[in-house]
């Protein structure tokens, strides 16, 4: 998943989901006093901005592996002041274990935006979007892989949201082999993801927040720079309304929503939290309904349901995940190393 200073968000899609992951690894507490209704009002905002992230980047004329680079470029450039003024000494002592881990992540970030932003383009918005949130899943099976046991309603879950994975890339292939790709290319994205989120988990054990997002964002960039200039991708080149379109995506979905999500999270709980979060799916499908004139299929509905159904079990079953076995296991879960760093 952070501090809940705007410049410190962590990733867009993959962070989205940081929560949910979290809730999938380690038993949440959930606030006993009564919700903080200014709290709730900023959840809403978030979702709403992490809602706009794939309707404006499929309406944006320019290239999606571009706009994934700029959109990141610019992170750097609004996190990059504060960081080097006030964790100057921190990132150069940065120990060579947590540098490589961090430089890896932005890795892995790089090929996260580098399929999901394309497979806008190819897909519905709706489809990519409830596609790309399986990261918790993927999370869940790469850390069964390590050795940790989930519960058995999060194995419920999981099956849940993959029966839905099945009936909507079905769907898809029925209407062109380009939608199947598209669906394939948000399932790496949030298998991508996932990896993401499970080696940001372990750096930020030792690193904060700010260095760690510094080091990962400018990874990333540098990434993504890579597979344009391979991709022959134009970096330049388009009118300004499509800059504002990339300087509205960044501060719609890094600044406000995912950052305000972060900050929500220490009162309102992480499971309330994340499974507030997965009605990005449903607020980004009536989005691009409204705005775009993309309105899926009748038969994609209920898969999206089986899909958004899956991942609410798992973000309960998460709950009941004893926390001393999980950390004993793993080294901690994304969301306690969270609250950890600074």
């Amino acid at each position: 998943m952070p501090a809940a200073r705007p410049a410190t968000a962590p990733a867009p899609a993959a962070t989205a989901t940081a929560t949910a992951t979290a809730t999938a690894t380690a038993t949440a507490t959930e606030p006993a006093h009564p919700l903080p209704t200014a709290d709730l009002l900023l959840l809403a905002v978030s979702i709403a901005g992490i809602s706009l992230s794939g309707p404006l980047i499929s309406a944006t004329a320019a290239p999606a592996l571009a706009i994934a680079f700029w959109r990141n470029v610019m992170s750097v450039g609004v996190l990059g002041p504060y960081a080097l003024l006030r964790h100057r000494a921190e990132l150069r002592g940065i120990g060579r274990r947590a540098l490589l881990l961090a430089i890896a992540a932005g890795a892995l970030l790089a090929v996260h935006f580098a399929l999901w932003m394309p497979s806008l383009r190819m897909t519905s918005v709706a489809s990519a979007t409830a596609l790309v949130t399986t990261t918790p899943l993927w999370t869940i099976l790469l850390m069964r892989l390590l050795g940790v046991r989930a519960p058995r309603m999060v194995w419920l879950g999981t099956g849940v949201a993959f029966a839905g994975v099945l009936v909507l890339t079905g769907v898809d292939l029925s209407l062109s082999p380009r939608a199947l790709l598209g669906d394939a290319l948000a399932l790496g994205a949030g298998l991508a993801a996932a990896g993401y989120m499970l080696l940001g988990a372990e750096v930020r054990k030792t690193v904060s927040t700010t260095a760690y997002t510094l080091v990962c964002y400018a990874t990333t960039a540098a990434g993504l720079l890579a597979i344009c200039l391979v991709a022959g991708t134009p970096l330049a080149g388009w009118p300004a309304g499509v800059w504002w379109q990339i300087v509205l995506l960044m501060v719609a979905a890094q600044l406000l929503g995912h950052s305000l999500s972060n900050r929500v999270v220490r009162t309102l709980g992480p499971s309330i939290t994340s499974t507030a979060i997965l009605l990005e799916t449903p607020g980004a499908a009536l989005i691009a309904a409204l705005w775009l004139g993309q309105w899926p299929p009748v038969a994609a509905y209920p898969a999206v349901v089986l899909i958004l159904v899956g991942l609410v079990l798992v973000a309960r079953g998460g709950r009941r995940t004893p926390r001393a076995a999980t950390a004993s296991r793993c080294g901690g879960s994304p969301g306690t190393s969270r609250r950890r760093s600074g």
